[in-house]
């Protein structure tokens, strides 16, 4: 399957229109769960298109390297990006997932104690005698590794103004171990700082996590303008990987207001799946564990997995 353009009839400096219309006085009683006649309708308001299942490799590698990039905080990329790799593990591939925020939340979500590392990625990138295989740690989950961070890496932004080709760090670091792997998840930090571009700049493809929610919605038009940047100045090969609703409840207006905003604006980038909010995600952060393994049966568990099939097939 062929990856849409998200980009395609919008030349650079376009802006991209997310405001939602006005609500009216009455439109608050139309705040309840939609259902669909059919049954072949998503969330997303169109037909769900069927996945296959993806076929076994009989070899791994090179890797496909997709950032997990929004500069809002709180939209799902850490939950995104450890649900997504343990799902994607499920299906037989090789997955290393890269903590680059120094918040440290993906280590902590795979249940790391960051502030007890000795190395993280901070030392990969700033030191010349560190290798990412010295640094990289095995996972609970098989098939998935991860490359831990804590807050030494928040320094590492204001130490790399001074080098030489700063923003292809990342991506030169990442190098020696493309090929073990058939998926890099990068876990941006929230902000289009010069971590998120080395992340931008290393990637093949960018995958969106949008919060259903105004806000979220509004700072997508910025990142997007980022994202043209570095594809025109440092990284030729950067797209949009998808775009990923999240934290969806379809009880309510104006998450299906949003919903409809974004499949307006962006189309076949926008994925079929949709996460629900749930409680099952935060009890899985205190487990340490990705859902699929902490509640394998869940709803939450079934939609990552579908997602998995959907980046497997782009």
């Amino acid at each position: 399957m062929s990856t849409p353009q998200p980009s395609a009839g919008r030349s650079r400096g376009d802006v991209v229109d997310l405001d939602l219309v006005p609500r009216t006085a009455t439109a608050a009683v139309e705040d309840e769960v939609v259902e669909t006649s059919d049954g072949q309708v998503g969330p997303t308001g169109r037909p769900r298109r069927q996945i296959p299942e993806p076929p076994r490799l009989h070899r791994h590698g090179p890797a496909r390297v997709l950032a997990m990039c929004n500069q809002k905080g709180g939209v799902g990329k850490t939950t995104s990006a450890i649900n997504l790799g343990a799902a994607l593990a499920e299906y037989g591939r090789r997955v290393l997932l890269v903590d680059f925020d120094p918040q440290g939340a993906l280590s902590v979500g795979l249940g790391i104690q960051p502030h007890q590392l000795e190395r993280t990625i901070y030392n990969v990138l700033m030191e010349r005698g560190t290798r990412v295989e010295d640094v990289v740690l095995r996972t609970g989950v098989d098939h998935m590794d991860l490359l831990p961070s804590n807050i030494d890496l928040s320094a590492a932004e204001v130490q790399l103004v001074a080098e030489v080709g700063r923003e292809q760090t990342l991506a030169r670091m990442l190098q020696p171990v493309i090929a073990q792997y058939d998926y890099v998840l990068v876990d941006c930090q929230p902000s289009l700082g010069l971590l998120t571009v080395n992340a931008l700049a290393a990637a093949d493809g960018v995958l969106i996590p949008l919060e259903c929610e105004f806000f979220s919605l509004r700072g997508v038009a910025l990142l997007i303008d980022t994202i043209d940047k570095v594809r025109e100045r440092l990284n030729p090969r950067l797209e949009i990987a998808g775009i990923l609703a999240t934290m969806y409840d379809p009880r309510t207006l104006h998450s299906r207001e949003v919903m409809a905003r974004v499949v307006e604006a962006f189309g076949e980038v926008v994925f079929d799946t949709v996460i629900n909010r749930t409680v099952r995600f935060p009890e899985t952060t205190v487990a340490g564990e990705p859902i699929t393994r902490w509640a394998p049966r869940s709803a939450g568990a079934e939609a990552y997995r579908q997602l998995a099939r959907e980046v497997i097939a782009r």
